[in-house]
């Protein structure tokens, strides 16, 4: 060792190209210490924070960072677009229920109306054969007097016969006396009389009936027409028909 030296110092051959790498890892270092000191807790952790060359864009190139938000913007568009038509989807599969929903509800109330139906009209072919049984007991009873013994016996039949046939919604009804409605009384003839107004129901053949309010027969009935005028008698001196 030279005599020149000062007493401990220290001299080392070391390449220019080593000392360049370390200054270079120094202020890369510093660089990062001075970044991550502005930032929040835990955003300079691997993983967390996301830069430009993590998402495959060289830092620095404009170009490239613009062709990665365009692609960005794209891939957004058209989840929104496949989001809108999954949401239309949606809403017409949700309507198409509501319908069907709606269908089968009517459908539910039109059996229950039809059921009604039957329960309560089931049974007018029946009361229609049983009608003129009914007509024949009236008629019966019209022939013969009040005091005669048999029409105690048919009014009885007659009486039970229609109660019977109450229970089961069926009633009877009379028109004499009541002015013609075609709703309810079938003409079968017209009768001139003075006795009751035009229009008057003056002779009843049959009875009407209705099954639970429902016509089912109308009454039979002749009705009242007012009667021709009477021919004048011949004037005095004029000779009547030879």
């Amino acid at each position: 060792m030279a005599e020149s030296h000062e007493k401990g110092a220290f001299q080392a051959d070391i390449p220019a190209n080593a000392v360049e790498e370390a200054l270079r890892s120094v202020e890369r270092i510093s660089h990062g210490e001075e970044a991550q000191a502005g930032q929040p807790a835990g955003a300079g952790e691997p993983g967390v924070e996301i830069t430009p060359e993590a998402e495959g864009v060289p830092a620095g190139d404009p170009a490239a960072l613009a062709a990665r938000v365009q692609l960005l913007e794209t891939q957004l568009e058209l989840s929104q677009s496949k989001a809108r038509e999954t949401l239309d989807r949606l809403k017409d599969e949700h309507e198409r229920l509501l319908r069907a929903a709606a269908d089968l509800e009517n459908a539910k109330k039109r059996a229950a109306r039809e059921r009604d139906e039957v329960q309560k009209f089931g049974n007018e072919r029946l009361l229609k054969d049983l009608l003129p049984a009914l007509d024949g007991l009236d008629r019966a009873l019209a022939a013969v007097s009040d005091d005669d013994p048999l029409a105690k016996g048919v009014r009885m039949v007659r009486s039970t016969l229609e109660q019977a046939l109450a229970k089961h919604g069926v009633k009877g009804f009379s028109a004499m006396g009541t002015p013609f409605d075609p709703a309810l009384h079938e003409a079968l003839m017209q009768v001139p009389t003075a006795d009751a107004a035009p229009g008057t129901v003056v002779l009843e053949h049959a009875r009407g009936f209705t099954l639970n309010d429902r016509l089912v027969r109308p009454a039979m009935v002749g009705v009242a027409v007012a009667p021709p005028p009477a021919a004048a008698p011949p004037a005095d001196g004029e000779a009547g028909p030879e």
